[in-house]
């Protein structure tokens, strides 16, 4: 008897705060799927399933620009939307971006809440990925890239297909270690640290499970998803100690790098090494600075191999602008203005940021004044986000969106000019505001560089049969991941992804300057 009457209760209040949060929330005139009203499982899910940004389009096509994605979160698709949240000095971050690095103690320059403090790190370590500071770095860059066309001859050589996802993301992690503390990882040459890929591929899509759905973390659950790391998270803890440390070991300026400029102003010893602020800034910057890169080149390598006309306009630009392969440098590949228009088209279509950033207002936020996001007044205690991937597939923006058209950004193109004008306004692959990506300046000249040289080096193309279909989207396949012309994207805060796998050979004598 007692039994049936708690559970009748139990019952009673379930259905009277599932009728609450649907019918009186002060969310309620907001529209989105059931679910996701009653619980941020509903987000959970498919960020488990790696698809989140892909749900939130489809949410966005099926309820409009914006969806109430949680009990108390709305996402948006508008260029309104994204300057109210982003550009806006009243926003800041949630509590819940500590999930970004479990285990930290220590907020850094993405986690940070509290907006002095960000601006403060923003602008020490913000130092080292300037543009002039990309000019001191650029020598090192250069050499590295040239490991990764070396490479490439050497697969060339033997008609091997390359996964270039797998090799950008090395060349990427290890210029990311060297900017950050002068460390080889050395992944493109050697196999002995290749386990740190996959402790921050699952580290960070565990990370970002407990972002959208916090109870998961609150409950304890990081074990259970990230249960393949036992044998070598340790390790990976360990290479970040002698990256750290062996650095601390030299002169400050020993080196152009991260730790040059961050060295005297965050705090490295008081509660001991790994909840340090050095921790927490390096064990970001890795991940940050090394996978960013990897999805900007995977995606326009794909796109280029799929898009005879681009690859060839393409091709022109860049066999015309130099005359030998040592002549490309920052200073020239800025002048391509067909190689970055094949860069920003290959991230709006795929961007390195996909998902949702979410915003909240700051704690000692004016309680008198409204908080209007596209022109809906939000109710206080609503986290608010956009998603990039609605806003770049934003028919309204982009005319046929899912389809790869350099041309679009180029002053010479066919484009009205205020579609051009609407374009560029919605456009936003680091985000924007005072929060946006920092490292945009390395991005685009890593980006440019590795396929300025690949260009002048090589010619390419999809691997035959299966191969040469790893990385698109499958006919049949769930809605979103079915057009076989999109580079496909898996949702884990960053962008994890696959292929393509390309097939290079070499053009005329170039390559013997190699």
């Amino acid at each position: 008897m007692i039994t049936s009457y708690a559970v009748s209760i139990l019952v009673s209040y379930l259905l009277l705060w599932a009728t609450y949060q649907v019918f009186l929330h002060p969310l309620r005139k907001f529209p989105g799927p059931v679910v996701a009203k009653l619980s941020d499982i509903y987000s959970g899910i498919h960020t488990y399933k790696k698809c989140l940004h892909l749900t939130t389009w489809k949410n966005h096509r099926r309820y409009g620009s914006v969806v109430r994605q949680g009990p108390n979160k709305l996402v948006f698709s508008s260029v309104t939307a994204l300057r109210d949240i982003y550009k806006n000095d009243r926003t800041t971050k949630p509590e819940a971006y500590m999930a970004l690095g479990p285990g930290l103690t220590a907020y850094n320059i993405f986690t940070a809440v509290d907006r002095q403090l960000h601006r403060a790190r923003r602008q020490l370590i913000g130092q080292v990925i300037t543009d002039r500071s990309m000019r001191v770095f650029e020598p090192t860059m250069i050499k590295h890239v040239d490991i990764f066309v070396r490479n490439l001859l050497c697969e060339s050589q033997s008609s091997n297909p390359v996964d270039m996802s797998k090799q950008t993301r090395k060349l990427g992690l290890d210029l990311a270690a060297l900017l950050g503390f002068g460390y080889e990882l050395r992944l493109q040459t050697n196999n002995e640290n290749q386990f740190i890929q996959t402790v921050l591929d699952t580290g960070t899509w565990t990370s970002n499970i407990f972002l959208h759905f916090p109870l998961a973390r609150q409950l304890r659950l990081g074990p259970l998803f990230m249960f393949s790391l036992l044998g070598i998270r340790p390790k990976y803890l360990a290479l970040m100690e002698t990256m750290i440390t062996s650095r601390m070991a030299e002169p400050k300026d020993a080196k152009h790098d991260l730790y040059s400029f961050v060295a005297d102003a965050l705090a490295t010893e008081s509660s001991g090494l790994r909840q340090s602020d050095l921790w927490a800034e390096g064990n970001l910057f890795l991940s940050a600075a090394g996978d960013t890169v990897k999805t900007a080149l995977s995606s326009t390598f794909f796109y280029l191999s799929r898009n005879p006309k681009a690859y060839q306009k393409l091709a022109a630009e860049i066999r015309s602008a130099f005359t030998s392969g040592n002549e490309i440098v920052g200073t020239g590949v800025a002048g391509c203005s067909y190689l970055r228009a094949c860069i920003d088209e290959a991230i709006r279509i795929s961007p390195p940021a996909a998902g949702i950033l979410w915003r909240d207002l700051a704690p000692d936020d004016d309680k008198n004044q409204p908080f209007i996001v596209d022109g809906h007044v939000i109710p206080r205690g609503t986290i608010v986000g956009l998603n990039t991937y609605s806003l770049h597939h934003n028919e309204d923006y982009f005319p046929d969106s899912f389809s790869y058209d350099p041309e679009r950004w180029l002053d010479s193109s066919d484009y009205l000019p205020e579609t051009k004008r609407i374009m560029r306004d919605a456009f936003a692959p680091f985000s924007i505001g005072p929060r946006g990506c920092a490292g945009k300046a390395m991005a685009y000249l890593e980006t440019s560089l590795v396929l300025a040289k690949t260009m002048w080096y090589f010619d390419f193309e999809a691997s035959p049969g299966e191969l040469g279909e790893v990385g698109a989207g499958k006919v049949g396949a769930e809605d979103g991941r079915q057009r076989r012309s999109e580079f496909q994207l898996y949702d884990i805060f960053n962008m994890a992804h696959d292929g393509p796998c390309l097939n290079f050979r070499v053009r005329g004598d170039f390559w013997k300057d190699l």
